[in-house]
């Protein structure tokens, strides 16, 4: 191969969109001042910028621009918001509880691993076939001492949307914090903070064709999330709860995407849709024995997952040379992982490890789809797929 191939990984990445790019370049070599700067135009220039970004991102998913706290990106976000309130309560010799579920994204899972190590006490809930957390679930792991509920909007690998304003009422009625990691979500389907009775929210540029680098934790104002002690102790920026001289370069990009996703949010939406479906359909009906993974209807418009079985994973991933496409597993060069997204979902290792995530974006094209339908029908024919289903009995339940 001599050429790129094409990209369809944009749930791991997006390409920056050159109107965000062209609303950034001035912040690094004319508005180049420090947003903490307050006694100078270049500080106050760059003070303006990062305000208007905050409104920007609030309005995205409708909440006060006051709650909004750029990070370094989703991860930092994700980390205060957990890290940032059990840990005071460790320290003051509670045991708090939190409620999440085995198919969170990893910067969810592991600090809270770190905090069960600490003391505190997690409830891991399972998900069902579509990769869905159910609202009974979270209700019935509820006790008096949880501090915390913490469900991701749209799965990262599947794409399955859960039921997060449920889940919000259900966390409000009783006094217990919600956070939502909203990274995949914001920007590809409504997301509104307020309706959903999030205290605390994450959200990342990256994802939706800003710049990598930068992120934010919306906090509900006048709420006990209010009160999070900060991972970083510096010059107090951003209401005290993140310190550290602000990329306002980044920020004004993440400001703009956000703009520009809200505006483009249902054209994207249904174009996305229409094209994932027809990719799926393409496929399963040259190959009946592919397995949807995810919620068939309620997922996000650009996911198509899906498990081939009875091939090696590694070889099939090693096959997708002109197509930019994602395993479901988490691999090390040394160690491939099966997903744990995947396994949480019930699929075997086999499964896990044999399966193709697209994520289709604002710059996929009709014929992008077409050259990987084809593609991919060319490649799993040379595996010896053909048109007769095999059906497993896991094939059958999941159907």
């Amino acid at each position: 191969m001599t050429h790129r191939p094409i990209y369809l990984d944009n749930h791991a990445t997006t390409r920056v969109d050159l109107r965000v790019l062209s609303a950034m370049l001035p912040y690094f070599t004319e508005s180049y001042g420090n947003a903490a700067s307050i006694n100078h135009v270049f500080g106050d220039e760059a003070r303006t910028a990062v305000e208007h970004a905050r409104q920007q991102v609030a309005a995205l998913i409708h909440t006060d621009p006051r709650g909004v706290v750029f990070t370094s990106g989703a991860t930092e976000a994700n980390n205060l918001a957990i890290k940032g309130l059990v840990q005071p309560a460790l320290r003051s010799g509670q045991q708090p509880h939190v409620v999440t579920n085995l198919a969170e994204h990893r910067s969810v899972l592991e600090p809270l691993r770190r905090l069960e190590r600490a003391g505190a006490a997690v409830t891991w809930l399972p998900v069902d076939r579509f990769g869905q957390v159910s609202i009974e679930h979270v209700a019935a792991a509820l006790r008096p001492e949880t501090l915390l509920v913490s469900v991701m909007a749209a799965n990262n690998e599947v794409g399955t949307l859960n039921p997060i304003a449920e889940i919000g009422a259900l966390c409000r009625e009783r006094g217990i914090l919600f956070h939502c990691d909203a990274v995949q979500a914001a920007g590809k389907v409504p997301v509104d903070f307020v309706a959903a009775q999030c205290d605390l929210l994450s959200v990342s540029a990256h994802k939706l064709y800003g710049p990598k680098g930068v992120g934010a934790l919306v906090v509900r104002k006048g709420s006990k999330a209010a009160r999070l002690e900060p991972l970083l102790d510096g010059g107090g920026h951003e209401f005290h709860l993140r310190s550290g001289t602000l990329p306002v370069p980044l920020i004004v990009g993440f400001g703009l995407a956000c703009e520009l996703a809200q505006a483009e949010l249902a054209s994207e939406a249904a174009r996305l849709s229409q094209w994932r479906d027809e990719l799926w359909g393409r496929l399963s009906s040259k190959f009946p024995q592919l397995m949807l993974n995810g919620h068939p209807t309620q997922r996000l418009p650009g996911n198509l997952n899906f498990s081939v079985p009875g091939v090696d994973g590694e070889v099939l991933m090693n096959s997708m040379q002109e197509i930019a496409v994602s395993s479901g597993s988490a691999c090390t060069s040394a160690d491939p992982e099966p997903s744990h997204v995947l396994r949480a979902m019930g699929r075997t290792d086999q499964l896990t490890r044999a399966s193709l995530r697209f994520g289709l974006g604002r710059f996929t094209t009709a014929d992008e789809i077409d050259f990987a339908a084809t593609y991919v029908i060319k490649t799993l024919e040379c595996f010896g797929l053909g048109t007769a289903p095999t059906l497993t009995p896991e094939h059958r339940l999941m159907d």
